[in-house]
């Protein structure tokens, strides 16, 4: 008898102990994951964003943020935009925050008042920084600035949900701000149009501190457990299509399908620890590079020419000094990918400018310009994957830089590193839910 007990006690606690396991399994929670904003860390946070803009999903991530700002200490959000966004767009969704906010502080006395959100929201750089990456000052950049020499230990972590050129021109400024910062990139499109901010900052900051995510953001709304109700609609209209006024306002963006792509640099700082990159994390698991790929060409390029996706390619061509010149003057526009692409002279004799795909395959390029021997000239080249073509001796070499895991055990279809975002997926929109039904 005795032994029977024995072995029932041995068999109950092995049931105990794998019933753990697969709770801790289905809830995505490991060792890794005991830091972030949600285990209690608090971290100072600006989000610069191009909401309003090209994009309807940085309304949807915005939404997203101001549910979870009482996790942060939020100290800026400045519309960075490269379309028609502004800093009223910003102002939009806090003016529905405002009216859940009743609600929302019920349950946590540390959200934000709207007022003091209104007070931090800046304007941001409107146009796309000219060949030499910076322009001049804006109140988001000055406000960067001013809130990275606060005297407070803590590092500022920058959340680019927009074109760098914010940050660019801050540090421009103020490069004393440097060991403060802690950038957080959506890269890809915002890399591509601000190319040249970004080569600015990759060239003259080597010491930055930078996650340059060009596609692992991707893994939030491409891949992971999208049946039932965690699908990018069916979540919609099952957890937040009607639950307050932000539920409702999230609807009027593409129709409530979630695409959210700057989320993920949100859900990084929730859980996991920010400061480690290679480790697992909400937000994604990146790793760390010393080079980043750029490719600079004195001529016209070919077909036969292969740059690297996400890399900056430059281009340097020997024509006649202008008559005379204003300051970042445009001088002529490439023409690619049915966009426009705006090229400078660079003094000696050299027109310039910048491109990066975001995409693998060959692209086409053709020139226009009121100076007759640069005007439809056209060029291609052929984009390979990254890492493939290894690095040139004029790149500059990095300490704190990281990307997307390009091993194909981490890929989402085309998408490098969005594996580790999507595996996390249940375990955020479960939270997320939670926090719109307060809204009920």
């Amino acid at each position: 008898m005795k032994k029977m007990e024995t072995f029932n006690v041995k068999r109950f606690t092995y049931f105990l102990w794998i019933s753990g396991l697969i709770v801790s399994c289905l809830n995505g929670r490991s060792a890794e994951l005991e830091h972030g904003a949600l285990a209690g860390e608090r971290y100072r946070v600006i989000v610069s964003s191009d909401i309003g803009g090209s994009d309807p999903d940085d309304f949807q991530s915005m939404i997203h943020f101001l549910l979870y700002a009482d996790l942060f200490d939020v100290e800026g959000i400045v519309a960075s935009p490269w379309g028609e966004g502004r800093k009223e767009h910003i102002l939009q969704v806090i003016d529905r925050y405002d009216i859940d906010y009743p609600r929302l502080k019920q349950h946590s006395e540390r959200f934000p008042t709207p007022d003091y959100l209104r007070s931090i929201s800046k304007q941001g750089a409107i146009g796309i920084a000219p060949e030499k990456g910076y322009r001049t000052p804006t109140e988001g950049s000055d406000w960067i600035v001013s809130c990275a020499k606060k005297d407070d230990p803590r590092p500022l972590y920058i959340l680019a949900w927009a074109l760098p050129e914010d940050v660019a021109q801050a540090l421009h400024d103020a490069p004393e701000i440097l060991p403060k910062l802690r950038v957080i990139f959506i890269g890809g499109p915002n890399k591509k149009w601000g190319v040249n901010a970004f080569d600015y900052l990759e060239r003259n900051f080597p010491d930055l501190w930078m996650i340059e995510n060009n596609s692992t953001y991707r893994g939030f709304f491409n891949g992971g457990d999208q049946s039932e109700g965690w699908g990018n609609l069916s979540f919609y209209e099952r957890h937040i299509q009607g639950n307050g006024a932000l539920g409702e306002y999230f609807g009027r963006f593409r129709d409530g399908d979630i695409k959210m792509g700057d989320t993920p640099t949100v859900t990084y700082l929730m859980r996991g620890d920010p400061e480690d990159p290679e480790s697992q994390s909400w937000g994604g698991r990146f790793y760390r590079v010393q080079y980043r790929p750029k490719f600079i060409f004195d001529r016209l390029t070919t077909v036969s020419d292969q740059v690297e996706v996400f890399s900056v390619i430059e281009f340097n061509l020997k024509g006649p000094a202008p008559d005379s010149i204003h300051d970042d003057e445009v001088q002529f526009k490439v023409h690619i990918n049915n966009q426009e692409v705006e090229g400078y002279y660079a003094g000696e004799e050299i027109y310039r400018f910048r491109l990066c795909p975001k995409n693998t395959g060959v692209e086409s390029f053709l020139i226009e310009s009121e100076h007759p021997w640069l005007n439809g000239k056209t060029g291609q080249y052929t984009v390979v994957s990254e890492g493939t073509l290894g690095h040139r001796p004029y790149e500059v070499a990095h300490r704190f830089w990281w990307t997307d895991m390009l091993d194909s055990e981490y890929q989402e279809g085309d998408y490098c590193g969005a594996k580790t975002v999507n595996r996390w997926r249940i375990d955020i929109l479960s939270d997320w839910k939670q926090r719109m039904d307060w809204l009920r």
